[in-house]
């Protein structure tokens, strides 16, 4: 065993961030802002009438159609950050036009420094915080809570999402067909934005009226200025306080049958047998039922072009949490969100190490997790022999129905998944829905599932509750009864407090195959609190906010035999003003373990039966992410389980200019326990160069220790037209130990959107 000698530096260390919050919290964060501003008030004084263009427009970035000159405009941005209430140091102008098929925008990001914009990257869906941008939010229902969102930077990347519940729930993966391009100018930069009606969703009302937003970012100024202001706590896609377009009139969806064809050829080779070909095609299909509801059928799916997984240091008894990337159930996933969101910040791995102060979080339950349908366990893709969806809005219902055909495989066999949501608006801005789920293997017991849930939410306060019930038979989980989940969630959030709790039981015998739960047969309490303050004198010295928090979690057997897990952070944050990030603090830990469990399966390493107590200090920093050179780092001490680790990664990340840039990811744990004492060390290494906003070449790099490998991951991905692309993609992976080839793969793949 190391011996502890740093337990005193890290003690002391937490006692002196608890001291800092505490002596903060008798400071009275001061109001940066020109003047109150009454956000309901300004939402209804923020309306355009909504204007038919007089001519055509060109998409060219120039605005001198004369359409253009009629077109009203909004303008008069607000500050959200820093300065809440006050004017946008440098305004911005939008104007609003639509035809037949299309919706316009036209933006003027009036600017006296264009030398001095910061464009981070060209690729699609690039990272809209890492420089100057343009955000538009389209609330096409008009319900206060759900909408589209499109991004661009002044050299005409694309970045868009598709948001529910007022960005509680945001798809950044979702694609749809629009366009824009950009012009740099001496006094500032346009932006022209189409948006076909066939991209967006709505009711047949005539007229109508849509919620829209605007957001300018600022990055050298890290300012961030809205059309319809915003409270600082929220975002953009706080759509309850947007602003609106009234009069839309004869609009009509645009075409209502869209297909896209796809054929792929690949090569694999497995080991040293010989190289197999292969040459497969298959078709997406969207009919537009109505106007707000759309049918998505899909025939041999295909997702070989999705970029690889990045690779996560597991150091819990829980399974691993990846996103889902896959188009097919992108578009509106949003709709089959049951419950509230999480109580915590904190997450498992994957991504950004310096996200939160927690690494290796158990991830929260989600009862409905795509991922479940045509992957292994191990992320290996199952073919889709088709499959269809049915999503959308319908007055004050929403609604989504899915099923997919997944082929027998190996050992998996022939199965079909089900899953049925509905929601009814309630009020202004809540709701209460039903969740259906069933699983159907062929020659093996059925799965099914079915749920209500209820979420009030009023101004700050948001309330949450949900009763849900798994039907499974003896011969699948053992026993009889035990086998319903419930929770309820209350959320508060001003501009000085946050705070969150939650009360979740789980029975022992729920089992939702279509879901992810990590743990059952648990009674579950979690609170979080962050008490946010921005002292004058702190301001001058490069920090915009202070943040001392605390999260707790507790996991109770229902079996009466104690705690399975409980968790308890205090941490203390500081956000920069030019964006960067601070935070460190103690992570406390106890485990019950029921059983043994592998924590490193390359090496054999298991934990024993037993209750483990034991602590985390951490420090972790993320530099400016617009600076040509940025770096993240964490370093913590503490123990784990029966003995000690130490962590640390680092991830410096170079932007040569728009076109290049390059990350690299390193992160090593030293463990040392009473069965073993190693060092795991995971490398990713990420390499994006766009050739402009349309052609990307994008590698990752990844080596393991844990599994004793090397992956690579590159595609070569070209936008012929919109939502229609070419992907040559190859994969490999192969032993560290000796260099022989695991697998490798060559993939051709070309799709392409035809609208009738």
């Amino acid at each position: 065993m190391r011996p502890d000698g740093t337990r005193g530096c890290r003690r002391a260390l937490a006692v002196a961030a608890l001291g800092c919050a505490v002596r903060l919290s008798g400071v009275d964060a001061y109001a940066q802002s020109a003047g109150k501003v009454d956000y309901d008030t300004a939402r209804f004084d923020r309306r355009l009438p909504a204007t038919r263009a007089s001519g055509p427009i060109t998409l060219d970035g120039a605005l001198d159609e004369p359409a253009w000159r009629d077109a009203p405009v909004a303008k008069g941005f607000l500050q959200n950050e820093p300065y809440e209430g006050a004017p946008a140091t440098l305004d911005t102008e939008v104007r609003v036009l639509y035809d037949d098929r299309a919706l316009y925008f036209g933006v003027f990001a009036r600017d006296d420094q264009p030398s001095a914009l910061i464009v981070s990257e060209l690729k699609k869906d690039f990272n809209p915080a890492a420089g100057d941008g343009f955000t538009v939010v389209v609330d096409t229902f008009a319900d206060h809570r759900n909408g589209f969102e499109f991004a661009t930077n002044p050299a005409g990347a694309r970045w868009d999402a598709q948001m529910s519940n007022e960005g509680r729930e945001t798809n950044v993966n979702w694609d749809g067909v629009w366009d824009v391009r950009t012009r740099i100018a001496e006094d500032g930069w346009y932006a022209e934005i189409w948006i076909p009606f066939l991209t967006l969703r709505f009711t047949d009302r005539d007229p109508q009226t849509w919620g829209v937003n605007f957001q300018r970012r600022l990055r050298r100024r890290n300012e961030e200025s809205l059309w319809s202001p915003v409270p600082r706590m929220f975002s953009v896609e706080r759509v309850s306080l947007a602003g609106s377009v009234e009069g839309f009139r004869r609009l009509r969806p645009g075409q209502n049958l869209r297909l896209k064809p796809y054929a792929a050829a690949s090569a694999s080779t497995v080991g040293t047998r010989p190289s197999v070909g292969d040459f497969t095609g298959g078709v997406d299909l969207k009919y537009g039922v109505t106007s707000g509801l759309a049918l998505d059928v899909t025939v041999n799916t295909d997702f070989s072009q999705v970029e690889a997984d990045e690779q996560q240091v597991n150091l819990t008894r829980f399974s691993v949490l990846f996103p889902e990337k896959r188009d097919f159930f992108l578009e509106n996933s949003g709709i089959f969100q049951f419950g509230l969101p999480s109580t915590g910040t904190a997450t498992q791995g994957g991504g950004s190490f310096a996200a939160n102060g927690r690494q290796n979080s158990p991830p929260d339950v989600r009862m409905f997790f795509s991922r479940q349908i045509g992957l292994s366990e191990a992320g290996a893709a199952i073919p889709i022999l088709a499959g269809s969806r049915l999503t959308g809005r319908v007055g004050k219902y929403s609604m989504g129905a899915l099923t997919m055909q997944q082929r027998a495989q190996g050992t998996v066999t022939a199965t079909n998944f089900t899953a049925l949501r509905l929601q009814r608006a309630l009020f202004a801005n809540s709701d209460v829905g039903v969740l259906l789920l069933n699983k159907d293997a062929r020659g093996a017991a059925d799965n099914r599932v079915a749920g209500v849930d209820t979420n009030f939410r009023f101004g700050q306060l948001s309330l949450g509750a949900y009763g849900v019930k798994s039907l499974s038979p003896e011969s699948k989980v053992r026993g009889r009864g035990d086998d319903a989940s419930l929770r309820a969630n209350v959320n508060y959030q001003s501009r000085s407090w946050i705070l969150r709790g939650a009360y979740e039981t789980i029975g022992l015998r729920f089992n939702d195959e279509l879901g992810f739960v990590p743990r059952v047969g648990v009674n579950h309490r979690a609170a979080y609190a962050r008490y946010n303050v921005r002292p004058r004198w702190t301001s001058a010295r490069g920090i915009r906010e202070i943040g001392p928090h605390l999260h707790f979690d507790r996991f109770d057997r229902r079996s009466g035999t104690g705690i399975e897990s409980r968790y308890f952070d205090w941490h203390l944050v500081l956000t920069m003003n030019d964006g960067g990030f601070f935070e460190t603090g103690v992570n406390r830990n106890l485990e019950g373990n029921v059983r043994p469990f592998t924590l490193n399966s390359a090496r054999g390493v298991r934990i024993a039966p037993g209750v483990y107590d034991f602590d985390e200090y951490f420090v972790l920093y993320r530099s400016n992410n617009s600076a040509r050179v940025s770096v993240e780092a964490r370093y913590s001490d503490g123990g784990l389980f029966d003995g000690q680790r130490r962590g640390y990664a680092v991830a410096p990340t170079l932007r040569i200019n728009e076109h290049f840039n390059a990350a690299v990811s390193l992160q090593v744990n030293d463990i040392d326990l009473p069965v073993a004492s190693y060092t795991s060390t995971l490398v990713a290494t990420r390499v994006n160069y766009s050739l402009n906003t349309r052609v990307f070449v994008n590698a990752l790099i990844q080596y393991n220790t844990d599994i004793r490998q090397w992956s690579s991951n590159a595609r070569f991905n070209v936008i012929h037209r919109p939502l229609s692309d070419f992907f040559f993609v190859y994969n490999e992976r192969r032993l560290d130990t000796t260099g022989d080839l695991v697998d490798r793969s060559v993939i051709a793949k070309l799709t392409w959107l035809v609208a009738f």
